[in-house]
């Protein structure tokens, strides 16, 4: 089938809103494969504060991207794997989540990635999570949203999620760190986070899942029936 017939999900927003488990709910709900770009610059993060690079030296770090050895599922479902080591866990952590904005913020580290993004787009179909995944990766797809949440409300699921995997966490820390990300996010020159004109906008802060869930599939039902 050819790609630009491939339906695409694209869900974008900030860190904590509930994008990755709307993707995964509904990429489960729809048979779609699921792209968590997000993953992918904070195994790239990872990948380069263990190597001890310079964030001065985009090429080197570039060429990192590149070569970035990456299977998905290789320690079980859901797991991410680094030169075959599990790192699912550790690109959770407060390291992987900074390493993943600042590398974000580099140009030719994006454009490393973005092949291996675009590869995702497979039949049937594609639910795409991260940060610009519906105005420069896939800015033809089916149907956009972009997920907000207060800055507080987001802190503390994090805080949750990682209490929850057995990670010490310092809830004002969070808080700050997640405020930092979001201004580098918001203000980077390659690809700044920002929702598609064309985006339909949900404020998930006072939102359960499954509240989330069902206005996000009453859309996509809608834009998939155009598309037949």
């Amino acid at each position: 089938m050819n790609n630009a017939v491939i339906p695409v999900i694209a869900i974008d927003g900030p860190s904590a809103t509930g994008k990755g488990t709307l993707a995964a709910s509904l990429s489960a709900h729809l048979g779609f494969h699921l792209l968590d770009s997000g993953s992918l610059y904070r195994i790239l993060g990872v990948a380069v504060a263990r190597a001890g690079l310079s964030l001065d030296e985009p090429e080197v770090i570039a060429q990192v991207a590149r070569n970035l050895d990456i299977q998905f599922g290789l320690h079980g479902s859901g797991s991410v794997a680094l030169d075959g080591e599990d790192v699912s866990i550790v690109i959770r952590t407060d390291l992987g989540s900074d390493m993943a904005s600042k590398v974000g913020a580099i140009p030719a580290a994006r454009e490393a990635l973005l092949d291996r993004q675009l590869a995702f787009r497979q039949s049937p179909g594609l639910v795409a999570d991260g940060r610009d995944m519906g105005t420069v990766v896939f800015p033809d797809a089916t149907v956009k949203f972009f997920l907000t949440a207060s800055a507080e409300a987001r802190a503390q699921r994090r805080y949750k999620q990682l209490l929850d995997k057995g990670i010490d966490a310092i809830f004002p820390a969070l808080l700050r760190d997640l405020v930092e990300r979001d201004r580098r996010d918001y203000r980077r020159s390659a690809s700044p986070m920002q929702p598609a004109s064309d985006a339909i906008l949900i404020d998930t802060t006072e939102l359960g899942r499954s509240e989330v869930m069902e206005q996000v599939l009453k859309s996509v039902t809608l834009a998939l029936a155009r598309e037949r």
